[in-house]
C-alpha cells in the first residue's frame, strides 16, 4: 500500500506519523504558537528528527465553533509558511489542511504534496475535480455541516454504516476524477459525541472495507481530556494510549501534535506485529 507524494513513493504497510502545524491564532491546542518563522522552523526540524513522515499545515481552525475566515486570510496564513518550510526542508511531504479549492491549488503550486480536506469535498464542490487535476494524494474526512454547526449534527442510526456509505460515495466521486491515492479519516470529534468517538475507535477496522488507508486523528482532543477531567495540555498520555489502539485497529497514519511519542507507539506496534 503506497502513495505517491510528488515522486516520493511512501509505503503505508508500516504505519506513518503526520505532524500537525497549525498556523492559526485560535486552534484548540496550539493556536498562535507557530506564527513566528523561527519557532515554526524549529518545530519542523524537531518533528523531522523525531521521525515524522508528513507535515500537515493548516490555516483555518476547525475546532467546534471556530471563526469562519475569508479565503484570502487563509492563503495569507498558509502559503508563506509552506514556502518557508520547503526552502529549508525541501524533501518533506507537506499536506495542506484545507477544504477550499483555491487554497489547495496555491499550496500545491508552491510545493505541497497532498491535500487534507475535512469536508471530503462537501464544502467546495470543485475540490475533488481540482485535486484530480493536480494529481496529488487526497485525505477525505467525515464530517457533517461546518465547524460552526457540526456540534448540533450528531444523530446517527448506525454510525459505522453511515460512515462507510459516506466514504463509498466520496471515494467513487474521487476515482471518477482520477484521484488515485485516497486516504480516509473518520473525523474524530467532528459531528460526533464523545461516546460516538469511542465507538468509532473501537470499530475502526470496519472502515477498512473501503480498502483505503485510514488516518486517525485523536491527538489531544476533547474525547480524551473531557473523559479524563483534564485539559488539552494534559492529554498527551491519553493520546498515546488511544494512538496505540488506533494502530491495533488498522490505522495507517497517526495525525498528531507530539511526533516523538507517536513514533514510539509505531515502533512498539511494529515490534508487536512480528508475533
Amino acid at each position: 500500500m503506497t502513495i505517491n507524494c510528488k515522486g516520493q513513493l511512501i509505503d503505508l504497510t508500516s504505519p506513518k506519523v503526520m505532524g500537525i502545524l497549525n498556523v492559526t491564532p485560535d486552534s484548540f491546542y496550539d493556536g498562535g504558537t507557530l506564527t513566528d518563522n523561527k519557532t515554526l522552523l524549529t518545530k519542523v526540524e524537531s518533528m523531522l528528527n523525531d521521525g515524522v513522515t508528513f507535515i500537515d499545515v493548516g490555516g483555518y481552525s476547525s475546532r467546534p465553533g471556530a471563526e469562519d475566515i475569508a479565503v484570502e486570510e487563509e492563503l495569507n496564513r498558509v502559503i508563506p509558511k509552506i514556502t518557508l518550510i520547503l526552502k529549508h526542508f525541501p524533501e518533506v511531504p507537506i499536506s495542506v489542511d484545507t477544504f477550499r479549492r483555491k487554497v489547495a491549488e496555491e499550496a500545491i503550486s508552491c510545493g505541497a504534496a497532498m491535500v487534507n480536506d475535512i469536508s471530503a469535498g462537501h464544502l467546495d464542490d470543485q475540490m475533488i475535480p481540482t485535486v484530480g487535476r493536480l494529481g496529488v494524494p487526497y485525505i477525505m474526512m467525515h464530517m457533517r455541516g461546518t465547524p460552526q454547526t457540526m456540534k448540533q449534527l450528531t444523530v446517527y442510526n448506525d454510525l459505522i454504516k453511515e460512515l462507510n456509505l459516506y466514504f463509498a460515495k466520496q471515494i467513487a466521486l474521487a476515482v471518477k476524477h482520477n484521484i488515485n491515492d485516497i486516504i480516509i479519516d473518520p473525523g474524530f470529534g467532528f459531528a460526533k459525541t464523545i461516546d460516538q468517538n469511542f465507538e468509532l475507535l473501537k470499530h475502526l477496522e470496519l472502515l477498512k472495507i473501503s480498502e483505503r488507508p485510514v488516518l486517525a486523528g485523536v491527538s489531544r482532543k476533547s474525547m480524551i481530556y473531557k473523559t479524563l477531567n483534564a485539559t488539552s495540555k494534559q492529554a498527551l498520555n491519553g493520546t498515546t494510549a488511544l494512538n496505540m489502539l488506533a494502530l491495533n485497529n488498522g490505522a495507517s497514519i497517526l495525525r498528531v501534535h507530539d511526533v516523538k511519542e507517536a513514533m514510539e507507539c509505531v515502533t512498539l506496534f511494529n515490534e508487536l506485529s512480528k508475533y
